[in-house]
């Protein structure tokens, strides 16, 4: 037999089988013992009858004129005779004898006292130096119908409260296991990146290990987070002042040079350098987003904040191309207003890289705090959407890019509490992309 699974039905089923298992052997051995007292109550009745009867008999005997006739007496009125008996003489006759008296039961004079057949418990005595002779008989039946409806009456709460106590001990293991659900429901509600220690205070003595060592992993994990996460910021911290120095000096060098090779390895240095200085920048991004504080005690108006960003990338050469669609009033968020800002740039950013060369990227905030970036382009494949938010995923063009972008949004939306979500082909039409982040907006 297989155990369940739950510990509350584990619990219940073995206090309901060890409750069961004394209840039974409880009601065997009071069974026992009640059937010993009513053999003695039965055989004390079978004597006081014996002793009752035999000197009524005697005086009637004494009074006959006539020896040796059997007396038959009638009862009353119907009814079960459990006790039977029959009066003798010393030489076997038959002298008195109760009216549902069997001659068959009585066995032959064997002495006074008490005598066992196969069917019946049987009480001798005598009177008159033996010449009168009484023996009483009881059906063993009788004892035994008596001692099964014993039996019964102490086995019948058994089958009534077995099933209520099983109930109620169910729901005393429920009610004893609250705060273990409770402590399970904290874990499953808790984020991916949130590492911080689990409360303990209102658990049994008999948990409180188990949720000591998970903080202790958890404390664990957080400082190998934070050591991989400061690691990664200080590096590419350290990186922005030598590389800004070498793309310096490779432009330096392109200008004061006349070799026209020379010429072009520098700007291949200053591109690779560029490209280095742009990863740099993601790198504290992706570590900031998965460790910095994503929202503010103020709200903030995001509009502002993406019209500020979208100036910027068109001052860079790209002012054509993005389309900026506002609501009229202020989208209110604690979002913090940088994490925002980094989450327009690289999703604008990426819509610019991944798309058609002259296509339009249509950038839309909502006033319920959605923004939506779409460009056009050769739809993507649904496999390759779900591993976009991974690190270093790229979509499959020739565009260069670090292919951390995605993954740093979907990072802040999911500290911040927002969703990250593609789509492609565009809704309503047959080719495209959209990436669409949902915001927490300020209540008020």
């Amino acid at each position: 037999m297989t155990l369940p699974r739950s510990l509350q039905s584990r619990v219940a089923l073995s206090v309901g089988f060890v409750l069961a298992v004394l209840w039974i052997a409880a009601a065997s051995t009071t069974a026992f013992l009640v059937r010993r007292e009513l053999d003695e109550v039965f055989d004390s009745a079978l004597r006081e009858t014996a002793e009752r009867i035999l000197p009524l008999a005697v005086a009637d005997i004494i009074d006959r004129e006539e020896e040796g006739i059997t007396q038959r007496l009638s009862p009353i009125r119907a009814h079960d005779e459990f006790f039977t008996y029959v009066v003798r003489d010393d030489m076997g006759r038959v002298l008195v004898e109760s009216h549902a008296a069997d001659s068959g039961v009585f066995p032959p004079w064997d002495g006074p006292g008490f005598q066992e057949t196969a069917t019946h418990r049987l009480y001798s005595d005598e009177a008159l130096q033996g010449t009168v002779r009484i023996t009483v008989a009881e059906p063993l039946a009788h004892r035994r119908s008596v001692a099964r409806e014993v039996q019964f009456a102490l086995g019948l709460p058994l089958l009534i409260l077995l099933p209520l106590a099983l109930v109620a001990i169910a729901v005393a293991v429920r009610n004893s296991l609250k705060a273990l659900r409770h402590f399970r429901q904290r874990i499953q509600s808790r984020g991916v990146r949130d590492l911080s220690p689990l409360p303990t205070d209102d658990l049994p003595s008999e948990i409180s290990p188990v949720a000591a060592t998970l903080n202790d992993l958890l404390d664990r994990l957080r400082e190998a987070f934070e050591a991989e996460r400061s690691f990664a910021a200080n590096a590419a911290h350290e990186l922005r002042t030598p590389l800004a120095g070498a793309i310096a000096q490779a432009q330096r060098l392109q200008s004061e040079t006349a070799d026209d090779s020379a010429r072009a390895r520098a700007a291949d240095i200053e591109t690779t350098l560029k490209r280095l200085t742009r990863l740099s920048e993601r790198l504290m991004q992706l570590a900031r987003a998965e460790g910095g504080r994503m929202t503010t005690d103020m709200p903030q108006d995001l509009c502002p904040i993406a019209r500020l960003v979208i100036d910027d990338i068109r001052r860079a050469g790209h002012a054509d191309r993005i389309a900026l669609s506002l609501p009229d009033a202020p989208v209110l968020s604690l979002l913090d207003p940088d994490a925002f800002g980094i989450i327009c740039r690289n999703l604008v950013e990426n819509a610019l890289r991944h798309g058609t060369a002259d296509g339009k990227v249509e950038v839309t905030l909502t006033a319920g705090g959605r923004l939506v970036v779409a460009n056009d382009g050769v739809a993507l494949p649904p496999d390759l959407l779900d591993r976009l938010t991974h690190r270093f995923e790229r979509a499959a063009s020739t565009a260069k890019g670090s292919g951390l972008g995605l993954a740093i949004v979907a990072a802040i939306a999911e500290r911040a509490g927002g969703t990250l979500t593609f789509a492609s082909p565009r809704p309503g039409m047959d080719a495209g992309f959209q990436a669409a982040v949902s915001l927490p907006l300020y209540s008020g």
